[in-house]
Protein backbone atom coordinates (compact mmCIF):
# COMPACT_ATOMS: atom_id res chain seq x y z
CA UNK A 1 0.00 0.00 0.00
CA UNK A 2 1.08 3.56 -0.75
CA UNK A 3 -0.46 6.54 1.01
CA UNK A 4 -0.36 9.91 -0.75
CA UNK A 5 -1.12 13.25 0.86
CA UNK A 6 -1.26 16.46 -1.17
CA UNK A 7 -0.82 19.97 0.16
CA UNK A 8 -0.21 23.47 -1.14
CA UNK A 9 -3.40 24.32 -2.95
CA UNK A 10 -5.20 27.61 -2.51
CA UNK A 11 -6.56 30.76 -4.11
CA UNK A 12 -4.25 32.86 -6.27
CA UNK A 13 -4.65 35.61 -8.82
CA UNK A 14 -3.93 35.02 -12.48
CA UNK A 15 -0.21 35.24 -13.12
CA UNK A 16 0.62 34.04 -9.64
CA UNK A 17 2.36 30.90 -8.43
CA UNK A 18 1.69 27.94 -6.17
CA UNK A 19 3.71 24.87 -5.23
CA UNK A 20 1.94 21.61 -4.59
CA UNK A 21 3.50 18.81 -2.56
CA UNK A 22 2.67 15.12 -2.47
CA UNK A 23 4.08 13.14 0.44
CA UNK A 24 4.24 9.38 -0.07
CA UNK A 25 4.43 6.75 2.65
CA UNK A 26 4.09 3.02 2.97
CA UNK A 27 5.46 0.69 0.30
CA UNK A 28 8.80 1.62 -1.28
CA UNK A 29 8.27 3.43 -4.55
CA UNK A 30 11.15 1.81 -6.46
CA UNK A 31 10.78 3.03 -10.04
CA UNK A 32 7.15 4.00 -9.66
CA UNK A 33 5.62 6.63 -11.88
CA UNK A 34 4.21 9.56 -9.95
CA UNK A 35 1.90 12.03 -11.63
CA UNK A 36 -0.27 15.03 -11.04
CA UNK A 37 -3.79 14.97 -12.44
CA UNK A 38 -6.47 17.63 -12.25
CA UNK A 39 -10.21 17.67 -12.54
CA UNK A 40 -12.34 20.75 -13.09
CA UNK A 41 -16.11 20.72 -12.49
CA UNK A 42 -17.92 18.92 -15.28
CA UNK A 43 -14.70 17.77 -16.91
CA UNK A 44 -12.79 14.51 -17.00
CA UNK A 45 -9.68 13.99 -14.94
CA UNK A 46 -6.62 14.85 -17.00
CA UNK A 47 -2.91 14.39 -16.57
CA UNK A 48 -0.86 17.49 -15.84
CA UNK A 49 2.65 16.15 -15.34
CA UNK A 50 4.47 13.00 -14.33
CA UNK A 51 7.88 11.80 -13.20
CA UNK A 52 9.50 8.41 -12.72
CA UNK A 53 10.74 8.01 -9.20
CA UNK A 54 14.17 6.50 -9.87
CA UNK A 55 15.26 7.91 -13.24
CA UNK A 56 13.48 11.27 -13.07
CA UNK A 57 12.02 11.07 -16.56
CA UNK A 58 9.29 13.70 -16.89
CA UNK A 59 6.14 14.38 -18.89
CA UNK A 60 4.10 17.57 -19.25
CA UNK A 61 0.72 18.18 -20.80
CA UNK A 62 0.85 20.77 -23.57
CA UNK A 63 -1.35 23.14 -21.60
CA UNK A 64 1.25 23.50 -18.82
CA UNK A 65 4.58 23.24 -20.65
CA UNK A 66 6.86 26.13 -19.81
CA UNK A 67 4.75 27.13 -16.78
CA UNK A 68 4.78 24.07 -14.48
CA UNK A 69 7.78 22.13 -13.20
CA UNK A 70 7.61 18.70 -11.60
CA UNK A 71 10.30 17.43 -9.26
CA UNK A 72 10.84 14.90 -6.52
CA UNK A 73 12.93 14.52 -3.40
CA UNK A 74 13.68 10.83 -3.03
CA UNK A 75 15.04 11.24 0.51
CA UNK A 76 11.77 12.85 1.63
CA UNK A 77 9.52 10.64 -0.52
CA UNK A 78 7.88 13.81 -1.74
CA UNK A 79 6.89 15.04 -5.19
CA UNK A 80 6.35 18.67 -6.06
CA UNK A 81 4.60 20.68 -8.73
CA UNK A 82 5.76 24.27 -9.10
CA UNK A 83 3.04 26.18 -10.93
CA UNK A 84 3.90 29.59 -12.35
CA UNK A 85 1.97 32.02 -14.57
CA UNK A 86 -1.27 30.48 -13.42
CA UNK A 87 -4.38 31.01 -15.50
CA UNK A 88 -8.08 30.80 -14.57
CA UNK A 89 -8.32 27.64 -16.69
CA UNK A 90 -5.87 25.96 -14.29
CA UNK A 91 -8.60 26.00 -11.65
CA UNK A 92 -9.30 22.42 -10.59
CA UNK A 93 -8.81 19.86 -7.88
CA UNK A 94 -5.28 18.54 -8.23
CA UNK A 95 -4.51 14.92 -7.37
CA UNK A 96 -1.25 13.09 -7.06
CA UNK A 97 -1.14 9.45 -8.07
CA UNK A 98 1.30 6.56 -8.09
CA UNK A 99 1.62 3.77 -10.62
CA UNK A 100 3.67 0.69 -9.73
CA UNK A 101 3.58 -0.54 -13.30
CA UNK A 102 6.00 0.06 -16.14
CA UNK A 103 6.82 3.39 -17.73
CA UNK A 104 5.18 6.78 -17.26
CA UNK A 105 1.50 6.41 -18.13
CA UNK A 106 -0.75 9.43 -18.63
CA UNK A 107 -4.17 7.84 -18.13
CA UNK A 108 -5.89 7.71 -14.75
CA UNK A 109 -6.76 4.02 -15.01
CA UNK A 110 -3.03 3.14 -15.03
CA UNK A 111 -2.57 4.49 -11.51
CA UNK A 112 -2.90 2.36 -8.42
CA UNK A 113 -2.92 4.89 -5.61
CA UNK A 114 -4.41 8.38 -5.28
CA UNK A 115 -4.29 11.24 -2.85
CA UNK A 116 -7.38 13.03 -1.60
CA UNK A 117 -6.86 16.08 -3.82
CA UNK A 118 -6.15 19.74 -3.18
CA UNK A 119 -8.14 22.65 -4.61
CA UNK A 120 -6.40 25.21 -6.80
CA UNK A 121 -8.43 28.30 -7.69
CA UNK A 122 -7.07 30.99 -10.01
CA UNK A 123 -9.03 34.23 -10.11
CA UNK A 124 -9.00 36.53 -13.12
Amino acid sequence: QVQLVESGGGLVQAGGSLRLSCAASGRMLGDAAMSWFRQAPGKEREVVSGITWRSGMTYYAEAVKGRFTISRDNAKNTMYLQMNSLKPEDTAVYYCAASLGFGLPNTPRAYDYWGQGTQVTVSS
